[in-house]
């Protein structure tokens, strides 16, 4: 996912860029409000998030937000120092998706930039208003929860069928393991890994494809999108 980060502060950005690459992330760095709008054109250039520091050196942040939701309905989380009620409500009626106070856990914050770009983003995998995920020879019916690979059915459990939707719906996202532990079996971490693992091979024995799932050593899990 590209990832616009618009943030003065130089060490700042630096830090938490390289903390959303090495979550797969494609950052591009805008110090000001100015920049900020500049790289939404081209309409082409696209982001999957915008990461909105208030405190600019241009613009009012809340500005600058505004323009933004003008001009594009990419998500937008409002990450500043700022933590009064008011100042919140200010943000989320002129467009924000979400508001993150600093200092903030980056955990956290991954997991509110993974639950917005989820909510706004339409899956290109599925035709409009479709019920199904097309990745190449697979097939899965989200409806009647029921996959095929090469037209022949494969038969998951129910946490099986919920872990491949959840990857599929973003293909070559990664999904951190504590994340797809809260969706999918809505619980903590603690304790879980090792059922996560299993599930993941199982998942790869049953497709018959073990290059569909990806691991990210240290991060989690991707689904890599094959050939149509």
């Amino acid at each position: 996912m590209r990832l616009l980060l618009v943030e003065d502060d130089n060490h700042v950005a630096a830090a938490l860029s390289a903390v959303l690459a090495r979550h797969g992330f494609d950052v591009m760095h805008a110090r000001s409000g100015e920049e900020a709008l500049q790289a939404l054109v081209p309409e082409s250039d696209r982001f999957g998030v915008i990461l909105l520091d208030l405190g600019l050196p241009d613009q009012d942040g809340y500005e600058v937000c505004g323009k933004i939701r003008k001009r594009t309905s990419t998500p937008v989380i409002m990450v500043t120092a700022r933590a009064d009620v008011r100042s919140r409500i200010h943000g989320l009626n002129l467009g924000a998706d979400d508001y993150v106070v600093k200092p903030y856990d980056t955990g956290e914050l991954l997991a509110r930039i993974h639950a917005v770009s989820r909510r706004s983003v339409p899956d290109d995998s599925s035709a409009p208003g479709d019920s199904a995920l097309r990745l190449g020879p697979v097939h899965i019916e989200l409806l009647n929860r029921q996959v095929t690979v090469d037209g022949l059915a494969v038969q998951l459990t129910r946490k099986e069928f919920d872990l491949l939707a959840l990857l599929a719906q973003r293909p070559g996202v990664v999904f951190r393991r504590e994340q797809i532990i809260s969706e999918v079996w809505r619980t903590s971490w603690e304790g879980t890994g090792r059922t996560l693992e299993v599930h993941v091979a199982s998942l790869r024995s049953k497709l018959r494809m073990p290059a569909l799932i990806e691991t990210v050593r240290g991060v989690g899990y991707r689904l890599v999108a094959p050939a149509s």
